[in-house]
Protein backbone atom coordinates (compact mmCIF):
# COMPACT_ATOMS: atom_id res chain seq x y z
CA UNK A 1 0.00 0.00 0.00
CA UNK A 2 1.47 3.58 -1.24
CA UNK A 3 1.60 6.20 1.35
CA UNK A 4 0.91 8.84 -1.64
CA UNK A 5 -1.70 10.65 -0.79
CA UNK A 6 -4.26 10.90 -2.82
CA UNK A 7 -8.11 12.59 -2.73
CA UNK A 8 -10.03 9.79 -4.24
CA UNK A 9 -10.04 7.91 -0.60
CA UNK A 10 -11.18 11.27 1.23
CA UNK A 11 -14.48 12.16 -1.31
CA UNK A 12 -16.79 11.05 -4.20
CA UNK A 13 -15.91 10.72 -7.64
CA UNK A 14 -16.15 14.55 -8.68
CA UNK A 15 -16.99 14.48 -12.32
CA UNK A 16 -19.98 12.39 -11.29
CA UNK A 17 -20.50 14.77 -8.52
CA UNK A 18 -20.83 18.02 -10.80
CA UNK A 19 -23.34 16.72 -13.91
CA UNK A 20 -25.14 15.49 -11.08
CA UNK A 21 -25.59 18.93 -9.81
CA UNK A 22 -25.98 20.52 -12.80
CA UNK A 23 -28.79 18.17 -13.60
CA UNK A 24 -30.12 19.36 -10.37
CA UNK A 25 -29.50 23.21 -11.66
CA UNK A 26 -31.69 22.28 -15.26
CA UNK A 27 -34.49 19.95 -12.97
CA UNK A 28 -34.85 23.39 -10.28
CA UNK A 29 -34.95 26.25 -13.71
CA UNK A 30 -36.51 24.33 -16.46
CA UNK A 31 -39.34 26.28 -17.25
CA UNK A 32 -37.04 29.69 -16.89
CA UNK A 33 -35.06 28.01 -19.71
CA UNK A 34 -38.01 26.65 -21.61
CA UNK A 35 -39.18 30.47 -21.31
CA UNK A 36 -36.07 32.12 -22.19
CA UNK A 37 -35.02 29.54 -24.75
CA UNK A 38 -31.66 28.38 -26.00
CA UNK A 39 -29.85 31.64 -24.90
CA UNK A 40 -30.19 30.65 -21.05
CA UNK A 41 -29.51 26.78 -22.01
CA UNK A 42 -26.33 28.05 -23.22
CA UNK A 43 -25.79 30.40 -20.09
CA UNK A 44 -26.48 27.63 -17.66
CA UNK A 45 -23.95 25.13 -19.48
CA UNK A 46 -21.18 27.88 -19.07
CA UNK A 47 -22.02 28.42 -15.63
CA UNK A 48 -22.16 24.85 -14.94
CA UNK A 49 -17.98 24.42 -16.81
CA UNK A 50 -16.67 27.37 -15.02
CA UNK A 51 -18.37 26.02 -11.66
CA UNK A 52 -16.39 22.77 -12.71
CA UNK A 53 -13.63 23.56 -13.86
CA UNK A 54 -12.86 25.86 -10.96
CA UNK A 55 -13.63 22.91 -8.34
CA UNK A 56 -11.49 20.60 -10.76
CA UNK A 57 -8.53 23.07 -10.21
CA UNK A 58 -8.58 23.17 -6.68
CA UNK A 59 -8.69 19.69 -6.49
CA UNK A 60 -5.53 19.40 -8.70
CA UNK A 61 -3.57 22.24 -6.52
CA UNK A 62 -4.49 19.94 -3.32
CA UNK A 63 -3.61 17.00 -4.74
CA UNK A 64 0.13 18.20 -5.58
CA UNK A 65 0.21 19.91 -2.75
CA UNK A 66 -0.50 16.27 -1.38
CA UNK A 67 2.33 15.85 -3.46
CA UNK A 68 4.90 17.49 -2.09
CA UNK A 69 3.89 16.96 1.62
CA UNK A 70 4.65 13.20 0.77
CA UNK A 71 8.03 14.23 -0.57
CA UNK A 72 8.94 16.03 2.53
CA UNK A 73 7.55 12.91 4.43
CA UNK A 74 9.67 10.52 2.71
CA UNK A 75 12.26 8.68 4.14
CA UNK A 76 16.13 8.92 3.25
CA UNK A 77 18.18 5.84 2.51
CA UNK A 78 15.77 3.22 2.84
CA UNK A 79 13.02 1.96 1.16
CA UNK A 80 9.92 1.90 3.05
CA UNK A 81 8.07 -1.06 2.81
CA UNK A 82 4.77 0.51 1.95
CA UNK A 83 6.15 1.25 -1.38
CA UNK A 84 6.63 5.61 -1.05
CA UNK A 85 8.88 7.52 -2.17
CA UNK A 86 12.19 7.52 -0.77
CA UNK A 87 16.01 9.47 -1.49
CA UNK A 88 19.28 8.60 -1.43
CA UNK A 89 20.47 11.75 0.27
CA UNK A 90 19.25 14.51 1.63
CA UNK A 91 20.52 16.66 -0.86
CA UNK A 92 18.15 14.87 -3.89
CA UNK A 93 15.09 15.21 -1.12
CA UNK A 94 15.53 18.63 -0.60
CA UNK A 95 16.03 19.33 -4.13
CA UNK A 96 12.87 17.33 -5.00
CA UNK A 97 10.30 18.70 -2.33
CA UNK A 98 11.85 22.30 -3.42
CA UNK A 99 10.79 21.47 -6.94
CA UNK A 100 7.46 20.44 -6.01
CA UNK A 101 6.83 23.42 -4.00
CA UNK A 102 8.38 25.42 -6.54
CA UNK A 103 5.84 24.44 -9.43
CA UNK A 104 2.68 25.01 -6.91
CA UNK A 105 4.32 28.17 -6.49
CA UNK A 106 4.37 28.83 -9.75
CA UNK A 107 1.39 27.39 -11.39
CA UNK A 108 -1.17 28.25 -8.60
CA UNK A 109 0.08 31.25 -7.08
CA UNK A 110 -2.41 33.18 -5.35
CA UNK A 111 -4.43 30.42 -4.29
CA UNK A 112 -4.12 28.73 -0.72
CA UNK A 113 -2.08 26.09 -1.68
CA UNK A 114 -0.04 28.12 -3.42
CA UNK A 115 0.64 30.18 -0.23
CA UNK A 116 1.10 26.89 1.61
CA UNK A 117 3.95 25.90 -0.47
CA UNK A 118 5.39 29.54 -0.20
CA UNK A 119 5.12 28.83 3.37
CA UNK A 120 7.21 26.03 3.11
CA UNK A 121 9.61 27.13 0.60
CA UNK A 122 10.21 29.61 3.41
CA UNK A 123 10.83 27.45 6.05
CA UNK A 124 13.44 25.42 3.78
CA UNK A 125 15.15 28.34 3.12
CA UNK A 126 15.59 28.98 6.92
CA UNK A 127 16.91 25.61 7.50
CA UNK A 128 19.36 25.93 4.89
CA UNK A 129 20.31 29.68 6.93
CA UNK A 130 19.04 31.61 3.63
CA UNK A 131 17.44 34.63 5.78
CA UNK A 132 16.59 37.15 3.33
CA UNK A 133 14.80 34.32 1.18
CA UNK A 134 12.49 33.30 3.54
CA UNK A 135 11.79 36.93 4.67
CA UNK A 136 11.10 37.74 1.32
CA UNK A 137 8.87 34.69 0.75
CA UNK A 138 6.84 35.36 4.15
CA UNK A 139 6.24 39.31 3.30
CA UNK A 140 4.78 38.27 0.40
CA UNK A 141 2.04 35.59 2.39
CA UNK A 142 2.03 38.36 5.07
CA UNK A 143 0.84 40.95 2.37
CA UNK A 144 -1.53 38.87 0.41
CA UNK A 145 -3.05 35.99 1.47
CA UNK A 146 -6.17 35.71 3.30
CA UNK A 147 -5.82 36.89 7.31
CA UNK A 148 -5.34 33.09 8.56
CA UNK A 149 -2.52 32.51 6.01
CA UNK A 150 -1.14 35.89 6.76
CA UNK A 151 -1.02 35.50 10.20
CA UNK A 152 1.21 32.40 9.87
CA UNK A 153 3.43 34.16 7.86
CA UNK A 154 3.74 37.57 10.40
CA UNK A 155 4.22 35.07 12.86
CA UNK A 156 7.38 33.33 11.36
CA UNK A 157 8.25 37.26 10.50
CA UNK A 158 8.38 38.03 13.78
CA UNK A 159 10.86 35.08 15.18
CA UNK A 160 13.05 36.52 12.19
CA UNK A 161 12.86 39.56 13.55
CA UNK A 162 13.68 38.30 17.36
CA UNK A 163 16.45 36.13 15.72
CA UNK A 164 17.64 39.56 14.25
CA UNK A 165 17.77 41.04 17.16
CA UNK A 166 15.15 43.40 15.51
CA UNK A 167 13.21 43.36 18.95
CA UNK A 168 10.54 46.57 18.40
CA UNK A 169 9.32 45.12 15.30
CA UNK A 170 9.16 41.16 16.14
CA UNK A 171 6.53 42.78 19.28
CA UNK A 172 4.88 45.28 17.10
CA UNK A 173 3.92 42.27 15.02
CA UNK A 174 2.91 39.82 17.60
CA UNK A 175 1.15 42.61 19.65
CA UNK A 176 -1.08 43.02 16.48
CA UNK A 177 -1.68 39.20 16.50
CA UNK A 178 -2.72 39.02 20.10
CA UNK A 179 -5.35 42.19 18.93
CA UNK A 180 -6.16 40.00 15.99
CA UNK A 181 -5.91 36.22 16.10
CA UNK A 182 -6.83 33.99 13.58
CA UNK A 183 -8.13 30.21 13.47
CA UNK A 184 -4.53 29.94 12.54
CA UNK A 185 -2.37 31.95 15.01
CA UNK A 186 -4.12 32.30 17.97
CA UNK A 187 -4.02 34.91 20.55
CA UNK A 188 -2.21 32.41 23.27
CA UNK A 189 0.68 31.41 20.03
CA UNK A 190 1.13 34.89 19.71
CA UNK A 191 1.98 35.49 23.26
CA UNK A 192 3.95 32.47 23.47
CA UNK A 193 5.94 33.45 20.54
CA UNK A 194 6.70 37.14 22.50
CA UNK A 195 7.56 35.72 25.71
CA UNK A 196 10.14 33.54 24.30
CA UNK A 197 11.42 36.42 21.74
CA UNK A 198 11.36 38.65 24.60
CA UNK A 199 13.45 35.60 27.30
CA UNK A 200 16.95 37.14 27.11
CA UNK A 201 16.25 40.91 26.80
CA UNK A 202 12.75 41.31 28.97
CA UNK A 203 12.52 38.62 31.40
CA UNK A 204 10.16 39.99 33.96
CA UNK A 205 8.04 40.67 30.84
CA UNK A 206 8.58 37.63 29.72
CA UNK A 207 7.55 35.66 32.52
CA UNK A 208 4.08 37.63 32.79
CA UNK A 209 3.04 36.29 29.35
CA UNK A 210 3.99 32.56 30.46
CA UNK A 211 2.62 33.31 33.64
CA UNK A 212 -0.94 33.73 32.53
CA UNK A 213 -0.66 31.16 29.94
CA UNK A 214 0.48 28.65 32.07
CA UNK A 215 -2.52 29.26 34.49
CA UNK A 216 -5.07 29.40 31.37
CA UNK A 217 -4.62 25.54 31.40
CA UNK A 218 -5.11 25.22 27.67
CA UNK A 219 -3.61 22.99 25.32
CA UNK A 220 0.14 25.10 26.13
CA UNK A 221 0.04 25.71 29.95
CA UNK A 222 2.33 22.60 30.16
CA UNK A 223 4.72 24.27 27.50
CA UNK A 224 4.61 27.87 29.38
CA UNK A 225 5.29 26.22 32.61
CA UNK A 226 8.78 24.54 30.97
CA UNK A 227 9.67 27.89 29.30
CA UNK A 228 9.07 29.45 32.68
CA UNK A 229 11.49 26.91 34.32
CA UNK A 230 14.18 28.22 32.07
CA UNK A 231 13.71 31.56 32.17
CA UNK A 232 16.42 33.37 34.44
CA UNK A 233 15.56 33.29 38.60
CA UNK A 234 14.45 36.54 40.12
Amino acid sequence: MSTHLTRKELRQDNVALKVEETFDFFTKYRQQIVRYGGGAAALVVIVAGVFYYRSAQHDVREQMLADAVTLQAAPIGQTPPNGGPSFQTDAAKKDAVSKAYTKIVTDHGGSEEGYSAELALASMDVDSGKMADARKKYQDVADHANAGFASLAKLSLAQLDFAENKNAEAQSILKDLQDHPTDMVSKTQASYTLAKGLAATQPEEARKLLTAIASDKSDVSGIAVTALQELPKQ
